[in-house]
């Protein structure tokens, strides 16, 4: 760790910081009865995990950080939160066994049969995704599923709070809704047993006494479920309201697609008697044609086929850098951040104390950022890769070893990535669009000569 004054993390204008201060400042600088700070993030695992998904984790850790530089005495806890119980409701371009699939709709994500055929179910599948890359990056963080916390009745108090506040929750969400859905409309959707359906619009009536719904079934029947222990979930507003209050989320960050509905979330949050956490909204990622990036349509880079091109490192300076800005995010931006990356990795042992914690390399690394003992950029890689077609490392690292002596994939194991990731970078995106053309006669004379 750098030896930073703690006076700098107090006054530093990263925006980590700044949002570390505002949670310091909700938390009136006291541990929370529970006795630590929650930061949230949440997963819909209805497609593959992307890069948005990661951000939003990579965003969280940098917050969570600051926080425990500027409070160090306060404990501090990261849930990645799975809606893996929500309802499947349509079949993403990018899955095998796409009908298999589709035969399942309407039914909680870890009901739904795998496409891949790795695991339990297909919310299973997502999830192991997500568990997996984001324990790649050595992330600390606690899993946590949406079913087993319905199912387990860790969320049953939570629900028959709800049911409590039913009329003041019904009354909340009404005037947000058109006329058609509020006749439809219920914070409860029932998990029919017989069909496994998640009932969205079957609700005729409560009976808090009993603490169950009754609703129509997809066969017509009319049924009454209890509204703990899996039987229902919530509507998706009122669940995101409610699990801060259950959870007793502090922090929270999500897309600039969720502002409409954070107002919403807040007050739910308030009915049910919890304090709603400190927000922070960030920009959406654009394709290349300047679309919202989608993991049903995938149209976005896939976090495999990043690291495919560049070390992870480069992701995470993506995901730190102006994340209130609309930013495209197509494969064009990889070389670019690779190479800021280590600049800013070069630059940071010259910087005051300020400059240092405005650094995004500083929160990269927690800190302790690593020596670079090379002085060689992605984009010269690049060049020099498209100059020789190598087949494999061992061209380039010929020309290395000329140009830097004494570096070997040993000894400079960042390099040795970055070669690996420039030879894949040529052969999938600048090797297939070279084109030759014919030597002139001056040319072809002046070439034999030289040889």
């Amino acid at each position: 760790m750098s030896n930073i004054s703690h006076q700098s993390y107090l006054n530093s204008k990263a925006w980590p910081f700044e949002e570390a201060r505002r949670i310091y400042e909700k938390i009136q600088g006291k541990t929370p009865s529970k006795g630590y700070v929650l930061f949230e993030t949440g997963y819909g695992p209805s497609g593959l995990p992307h890069i948005g998904t990661f951000g939003e984790v990579v965003r969280t850790a940098f917050v969570r950080h600051a926080f425990s530089l500027i409070a160090p005495e306060i404990p501090t806890k990261m849930f990645c939160v799975s809606d893996d119980i929500d309802g499947l409701r349509k079949v993403p371009d990018n899955i095998p066994n796409q009908e298999m699939v589709r035969e399942n709709l309407g039914k909680p994500l870890t009901s739904v049969p795998d496409p891949f055929g790795t695991h339990q179910s297909y919310g299973h599948h997502m999830n192991a995704r997500l568990r997996s890359f984001l324990d790649s990056f050595g992330f600390e963080y606690e899993f946590i599923s949406a079913t087993e916390k319905y199912q387990s009745g860790a969320f049953d108090a939570t629900m028959l709070k709800v049911l409590e506040k039913y009329e003041e929750l019904m009354d909340l969400m009404i005037q947000t809704l058109g006329q058609e859905r509020q006749e439809t409309y219920s914070p409860f959707m029932p998990i029919d047993i017989e069909s496994g359906i998640v009932v969205d619009k079957g609700v005729k009536a409560i009976d808090k006494k009993r603490g169950t719904v009754i609703y129509i079934a997809p066969n017509g029947q009319e049924k009454e479920i209890s509204v703990t222990k899996g039987g229902c979930k919530l509507q998706w507003k009122i669940d995101f309201g409610a699990r801060w209050n259950s959870l007793g989320v502090d922090y929270e960050i999500y897309g600039k697609d969720h502002q409409p509905n954070e107002k919403i979330y807040r007050r739910v949050c308030e009915i049910l008697g919890g304090i709603a956490p400190v927000n922070f909204t960030y920009e959406m990622f654009l394709s290349e044609t300047g679309e919202k990036i989608s993991k049903s349509k995938g149209n976005g880079i896939a976090v495999e086929d990043w690291l495919k091109y560049a070390p992870a490192q480069s992701l995470s300076l993506f995901m730190y850098q102006k994340p209130k800005t609309a930013k495209k995010l197509f494969f064009d931006v990889i070389p670019k951040a690779m190479d800021e990356y280590l600049t800013f990795v070069q630059n940071f042992a010259t910087q005051d104390e300020a400059l240092k914690l405005d650094n995004p390399a500083f929160h990269i690394h927690n800190g302790a950022l690593p020596k670079i003992n090379f002085n060689l950029s992605y984009s010269l890689l690049l060049n020099l890769a498209s100059a020789c077609n190598p087949e494999n490392d061992a061209v380039l690292w010929g020309f290395i070893s000329k140009y830097q002596a004494g570096l070997t994939p040993e000894n400079s194991p960042l390099l040795a990535q970055m070669v690996d990731r420039a030879i894949n970078y040529y052969n999938d995106f600048i090797k297939k669009n070279k084109k030759y053309r014919e030597a002139s006669e001056a040319e072809k004379s002046a070439l034999q000569e030289l040889s």
